[in-house]
């Protein structure tokens, strides 16, 4: 089946919805039949031709993007959000360029992660696998509809692509670039699918297709990845909201701390990885604070902080304890002083998603301590949040920050899209 994408709004009736996305799984799963052991080298083709096809579909891309963009400002959607959404030629290149970056990636399928042989002779192998058929709903950024295609291929998956209805033209123009290295591979078009409608039922449909789709990935607002967790009968990798933190230690180096505070917050306020909040060492917050206080002012940040503070510059508005918890996806940022590194974590650990944290210091004991004890998916030492990013690890791109604790955290790359089984072999051994 290819996708015939539409974008109405809903179906006539509730059986033609379910008529179309039982189609959608039965493909899928027609298509993981197929791909699920396909050689490495018809995968790569796919990658580098859907790649190619981006480059030479730029202006189509463009063209698709200004209808989406036009139609959220029509809706009011805030900046942040129409920042995540925008498609520019920097943003399609780098599209094209982690398809690519996936392409050159080792194959995981078929690797043996470890093997041993029993004293009774028998040899046994755990081997990476696919997880099989993936569905991916996500908000906003259509480039997610590139990065989730191209590493549920790399990693043998199919893919079921559900976009936010305000990506719906970007993703479909996106998915006829990753069709058409599909058909050149001569892999079916079933691999990688959209959900041919903006009806929001096409959510929960989905959520219930445990008999088609194997894993769910949401990826957007929390209210999603609420729904989600809570409506779906099939397995969930979940990406959280990103409450950041930079945590500014009194032997942090002024120049450096001022220089990543301001990136974690204000190179893209709207992203996962921003930082969100700013925890620093009383002890020097005079001598550390204002100099980092006045760069995020003149970068346009609303800065709103604890009474001490609010007390080294009067700019600083009143943080509630709702601020410590907050993920603002704009340019706006709290800041608690806290009396030195145990209170930090305590801190961080207590309000803070599990998503991304980071510690400015020269102090190496204080750095091991940070990023032995902060309780979260990815903790840095002297970098931005921003570096939350499959791309920037080196794993091509990703699906989403996963913040939970089973099968994945952390960045979901190639790998982390597989499972595994044990494969046995014996000489007619028998259990006594």
């Amino acid at each position: 089946m290819t996708n015939n994408v539409t974008g109405q709004d809903e179906f006539d009736d509730g059986a033609s919805l379910n008529a179309t996305m039982t189609a959608l799984g039965v493909s899928a799963r027609n298509a993981f039949q197929e791909i699920s052991n396909i050689r490495t080298d018809s995968k790569n083709i796919a990658l580098l031709e859907a790649a190619k096809a981006i480059r030479e579909s730029a202006q189509t891309l463009k063209t698709a993007n200004t209808k989406d963009i036009n139609l959220a400002k029509k809706n009011n959607t805030p900046e942040s959000i129409l920042d995540r959404l925008f498609l520019d030629n920097t943003r399609i290149e780098a599209m094209a360029a982690g398809l690519e970056k996936i392409a050159t990636l080792d194959d995981p399928i078929g690797a043996i992660m470890a093997e041993w042989v029993q004293p009774n002779g028998l040899r046994i192998q755990r081997v990476r696998v696919p997880l099989g058929v993936i569905g991916i709903i996500y908000e906003a950024r259509p480039n997610v509809t590139a990065d989730a295609g191209g590493l549920c291929l790399k990693a043998g998956n199919v893919a079921i692509l559900r976009g936010g209805s305000d990506s719906f033209h970007s993703s479909s123009a996106i998915l006829e670039c990753l069709q058409r290295g599909l058909k050149i591979s001569k892999l079916p078009a079933g691999t990688i699918q959209l959900v041919p409608t903006i009806d929001r039922a096409a959510v929960g449909k989905m959520l219930t297709m445990d008999d088609k789709i194997d894993v769910i990935v949401p990826r957007g607002g929390k209210s999603l990845i609420e729904r989600v967790q809570k409506e779906s009968r099939v397995p969930v990798i979940a990406h959280l909201d990103g409450n950041c933190h930079v945590y500014v230690d009194r032997h942090a180096d002024i120049e450096m701390a001022k220089s990543v505070v301001l990136n974690a917050k204000m190179r893209r306020p709207g992203i996962c990885g921003a930082t969100e909040s700013l925890v620093v060492d009383q002890s020097s917050a005079t001598n550390l604070l204002p100099p980092i206080i006045a760069a995020l002012t003149e970068a346009g940040c609303e800065i709103r902080g604890d009474a001490p503070t609010r007390a080294l510059d009067d700019r600083v508005r009143p943080a509630t304890e709702d601020d410590w918890s907050t993920e603002y996806l704009d340019a706006i940022i709290s800041i608690k002083q806290v009396d030195g590194l145990n209170e930090a974590i305590k801190h961080i650990n207590q309000y803070g998603s599990h998503h991304t944290d980071s510690i400015v210091t020269s102090d190496k004991s204080a750095a091991t301590k940070f990023l032995k004890n902060i309780d979260s998916a990815i903790v840095l030492h002297n970098a931005s949040t921003q570096f939350a990013d499959g791309g920037e690890f080196g794993m091509g791109a990703e699906i989403g920050i996963s913040t939970g604790r089973l099968h994945a955290r952390g960045p979901v790359g190639v790998e982390q899209l597989t499972t595994f089984k044990y494969i046995v072999r014996g000489n007619g051994q028998v259990r006594p």
